[in-house]
């Protein structure tokens, strides 16, 4: 891999800052919310303990960021890049949440859009895992023009075993 999977990236109203151990409170504050969690995977990661282990998880992926509003400085959530596959030329998006107070306001597309548009000059497909019941992130990948590729089960960082989609946004969709 001859790129970074952890840039600064930004457009006019947000900014993707790689995470670093000092991003806990502030994170935490965003993922205490349990209705963050509803339709996630992991519905418990609201819990200090069990963000605990995510967050430990974000750190060593070494491709998570902090999601910011730039206006007012607020943090909204976080996502990362995982799992690149040089073989297949492929690398994961995931891990995405965003506190309520994001919700609805065309915060997730763009922050897609940046995350996309910067892989793609490295890779020639972007796979995500959603949970099967996470009705509301894979309406919203749908949107973006991913595809249903795959069900598989996946163990999250520390965590047990669950039914995800694997869902795919290839180069060549992408830049139509």
């Amino acid at each position: 891999m001859n790129f970074s999977i952890q840039p600064v990236l930004e457009n006019q109203e947000y900014q993707l800052i790689p995470l670093q151990q000092g991003d806990f409170e502030s994170l935490y504050e965003v993922a205490s919310d349990p209705e963050v969690w509803e339709q996630h995977p992991n519905k418990d990661r609201y819990k200090r303990e069990v963000f605990e282990n995510f967050f430990k998880g974000a750190i060593e992926s070494k491709g998570a960021f902090k999601i910011m509003d730039k206006a007012s400085g607020d943090v909204l959530g976080s996502s990362r890049y995982y799992d690149f596959d040089e073989n297949n030329n492929s690398i994961f998006v995931g891990y995405t949440f965003y506190g309520t107070k994001s919700w609805g306001k065309g915060i997730n597309p763009q922050i897609k859009k940046l995350m996309l548009d910067y892989i793609f000059g490295f890779v020639d497909k972007v796979h995500f895992h959603i949970g099967k019941e996470n009705f509301r992130s894979q309406i919203a990948l749908e949107r973006l023009g991913g595809q249903k590729i795959a069900e598989e089960e996946v163990a999250y960082f520390g965590e047990s075993t669950r039914t995800n989609f694997v869902y795919e946004i290839t180069k060549e969709n992408w830049q139509k």
